[in-house]
């Protein structure tokens, strides 16, 4: 239940942000496109930033795990399920 809570909340601070800018929803498709890249490269940031602080190697997590995050696995690459 938790996570469709703070899906409800984040989309309403969206839409906040959206009347503020004086966009309306649903957004023209770049602009909602645009929106969807910006949400998934922000999710990237705090794993990046906690990488960057304790001193561990950012590059090859950024190339594997955030990566595969943004642009999806490779087609014919199974997912690990560990």
């Amino acid at each position: 239940m938790k996570p469709y809570i703070i899906s409800l909340a984040v989309g309403l601070l969206v839409g906040l942000i959206y009347s503020l800018l004086g966009v309306r929803s649903p957004a023209p498709p770049a602009i909602a496109l645009i929106g969807l890249l910006g949400i998934l490269l922000g999710e990237q940031l705090v794993p990046i930033a906690k990488r960057i602080v304790s001193g561990k190697e950012v590059v090859a997590f950024v190339r594997t795990d955030c990566a595969e995050h943004v642009l999806g696995l490779p087609v014919g690459k199974p997912k690990d399920d560990a």
